[in-house]
């Protein structure tokens, strides 16, 4: 019997139910993607006809415009080369990061295991502030350097504590057998323990990306002096603010003569939208993994 012959001999109660939880799910659907389809079919739309008002999701007067303005600014393809190296390397070395140490607190022979946890777990929670780690950065002559995008961040006390409570549930005879096979710890770590947490590993992967492809504020502070180390964001943010204040930039030409064919909620719209297609495109072939891992993760915490 098929699950949707039973539920029509369900109570009347409980079919209601069902109406209402397919309910909300609609709505909050429709609530969900409705404002992401307005702000892309205003940034595929005219913006002298957007003024008018009265778009929804399908621009009314189709046009690439507003996209030719941003690629138009001269530092844009330094700042998504920039981005896109930082959230490659800050991804894949605060992965290898993460789950080493996972692995060790993992172990059940490691005789510090609950000490390190602890001292992990104060980092959540106490910083020393802005100014201290600022005086820090500059101390370790990582101004104007591509390394203050990666090594700062490099250990994230949260992403260890996920893959730690994935590996918890992995049984530990697992790595007694493979010990008992010849196989050293490096070998465990990387042949058996990696492949059987790739749920895990995907939720935090995605999470260190998502957090390097949308930081700005570190270039700001660190390397805005240093254009040939600029980011996307924060190219984006300096758009943003020329557009809002109608000034254009004195380093792009292009720019400024562009800016005089399109209005600037029409640039701000196509802006959101080009940052976050690269996010949209990697989700999908994590999915699968993320709410696995998180789940997972969390339970067994």
């Amino acid at each position: 019997m098929s699950a949707r012959s039973i539920r029509r001999g369900a109570p009347w109660s409980d079919r209601a139910v069902d109406v209402l939880i397919y309910a909300i799910l609609i709505v909050t659907s429709i609530v969900t993607l409705y404002p992401f389809l307005n702000v892309l079919a205003i940034s595929l739309n005219d913006s002298t006809d957007s003024v008018r008002g009265g778009i929804t999701i399908f621009p009314r007067e189709f046009t690439l415009e507003n996209y030719k303005v941003i690629f138009n600014y001269d530092t844009i393809a330094t700042g998504f080369r920039n981005s896109l190296l930082r959230t490659l390397a800050g991804t894949v070395m605060g992965l290898i990061s993460a789950s080493m140490i996972a692995y060790t607190l993992a172990r059940r022979d490691f005789q510090g295991r609950r000490f390190v946890s602890a001292y992990l777990a104060v980092t959540m929670y106490v910083t020393a502030g802005l100014i201290p780690f600022y005086i820090l950065i500059r101390d370790l002559n990582m101004m104007n350097t591509f390394a203050v995008y990666v090594l700062p961040g490099i250990v994230s006390a949260f992403n260890v504590f996920v893959v730690r409570s994935f590996m918890d549930g992995i049984p530990y005879e697992v790595q007694e057998s493979a010990k008992i096979d010849g196989a050293n710890d490096f070998t465990i770590y990387w042949r058996i323990i990696l492949p059987m947490t790739k749920p895990a590993l995907a939720t935090i992967g995605l999470f260190l990306a998502v957090g390097q492809w949308n930081t700005w504020f570190d270039t700001y502070l660190y390397n805005g002096s240093s254009e040939h180390l600029t980011t996307l964001q924060y190219e984006l943010v300096k758009v943003l603010q020329s557009t809002t204040n109608n000034s254009g930039d004195y380093r792009s030409q292009n720019f400024i003569q562009s800016m005089s064919t399109v209005s600037p909620d029409s640039v701000k719209m196509a802006i959101t939208i080009f940052v976050s297609v690269p996010i949209l495109l990697v989700y999908p072939f994590l999915q699968r993994y993320f709410v696995k891992g998180l789940t997972l993760g969390s339970v067994k915490g």
